[in-house]
């Protein structure tokens, strides 16, 4: 079993809080495991009783009266024996219709609640709304490049070249060859990113949605626009097509936590831009997967991984605009702000000069780095910019702060 230890410190931390825990997170990144392994291994580790443990996992076919509510509910109360604490860890909450009533009653009757919800139905907003302020949302990723490497070990930037390709899915990850990888995400990537919303939706065509998809999958790092796609695809047949259409399947994407937009920041005006914004997907082995690991622009996929690194440390992610030039990405948290450009290599001088004018003119004192794949020992680059080697970025979650 892989170690989640970042994702049960955040559990440890709410533990018996008056709140509703919610797990989400893109299909098969590792919640269940999360909730109904290393979680309540570490409840029996602490003096919890096995019995004051209520698990219920409702994608199991035996289980599948339980997605009844009233089923549900009588099913836990009858395994409540006694006036003390109970936590009651459910899985798949989404199958029950109307989940936010049994989980308040829950709350409300002594009980700790822990349920996790897949990206088919169990959405962020549907949660807010559902819930009403009473829930805290654990959001779940697939394995970070720190998680992957204490897993596998080895050469550093070997195991990295291998997160570019196959991404970190637990399952992926734990598979031994190649060939089980690739089968393993092929199948899963055509799950995720187009039956389940499919289906959620009730999308009248696929077939547009698939394209969408695609288009998504060939421009990770891109600017990418509704109108744009739109009129990509209207020269590729779809006739149909709309802006609006597209605008919602961009928002069903990423609300299944399959992508993330990214917005544009005019660091100059101090506003957000409209238009032109980024996406980029949740795990690498699914675009890989399913461009048939054709077309992996490597600097883009290296992008990618930074990105979710940063999302995964709490920082909020915008693309900068200065002036004409563009940055990566400004990270912000509650204490600092950092401007990112990232390079998979910046030994040839025209290239240097290419990332490092995105930084010129900027005068807030802010840091500005540059994360690349040079491996070198030198971190001072000329106008107090900094350099961190990819690997140390990724392996280090202080590695911002400390340069």
């Amino acid at each position: 079993m892989i170690e989640r230890p970042s994702y049960l410190e955040k559990l440890k931390r709410y533990k018996d809080k008056d709140l509703i825990k919610v797990i989400t997170g893109v299909r098969r990144c590792g919640k269940s495991v999360l909730l109904f392994d290393i979680f309540y291994q570490y409840l029996m580790e602490n003096g919890i009783e096995e019995n004051h443990i209520i698990r219920v996992n409702l994608e199991n076919e035996e289980n599948k009266h339980l997605r009844d509510s009233s089923q549900l509910y009588s099913h836990i109360s009858h395994l409540r024996v006694d006036e003390k604490r109970y936590y009651v860890l459910i899985d798949e909450i989404q199958y029950v219709e109307n989940f936010e009533d049994i989980l308040n009653s829950l709350k409300n009757s002594n009980c700790d609640v822990y349920v996790t919800g897949s990206n088919s139905r169990m959405l962020s907003g549907d949660i807010s709304t559902a819930l009403r302020g009473r829930s805290i949302e654990i959001k779940v990723f697939p394995l970070s490049f720190a998680e992957y490497y204490s897993y596998v070990g080895g050469d550093r930037r070997q195991a990295l070249n291998q997160y570019l390709k196959y991404g970190g899915f637990p399952y992926a990850v734990t598979e031994s060859d190649e060939q089980g990888k690739t089968e393993y995400l092929q199948m899963l990537e055509s799950t995720v990113a187009t039956k389940d919303i499919v289906d959620r939706y009730r999308l009248r065509n696929p077939a547009m949605f698939n394209a969408v998809y695609d288009l998504l999958c060939s421009n990770i790092g891109s600017y990418v626009s509704a109108k744009k796609i739109s009129d990509t695809l209207k020269s590729s047949g779809y006739k149909t097509v709309t802006p609006d259409t597209i605008g919602n399947y961009l928002t069903y994407l990423c609300e299944s936590f399959l992508f993330y937009k990214v917005y544009r920041y005019d660091i100059k005006g101090k506003a957000y831009l409209k238009t032109l914004n980024k996406y980029y997907i949740s795990d690498m082995g699914l675009r890989n997967a399913h461009m048939n690991y054709r077309q992996i622009e490597v600097t883009h996929a290296l992008e990618n991984i930074i990105y979710l690194e940063l999302i995964r440390r709490g920082y909020v992610v915008d693309i900068g605009k200065n002036q004409e030039k563009e940055i990566d990405f400004i990270a912000r948290n509650n204490k600092d702000t950092y401007y990112i450009q990232v390079a998979y290599s910046m030994i040839d001088q025209d290239k240097r000069e290419q990332e490092l004018s995105s930084f010129r003119k900027i005068d807030d004192g802010y840091k500005k780095i540059v994360i690349t794949m040079d491996d070198d020992p030198f971190v001072l680059l000329e106008n107090g910019y900094k350099k961190i080697y990819a690997l140390d970025f990724l392996l280090n979650e202080k590695s911002l702060e400390e340069v």
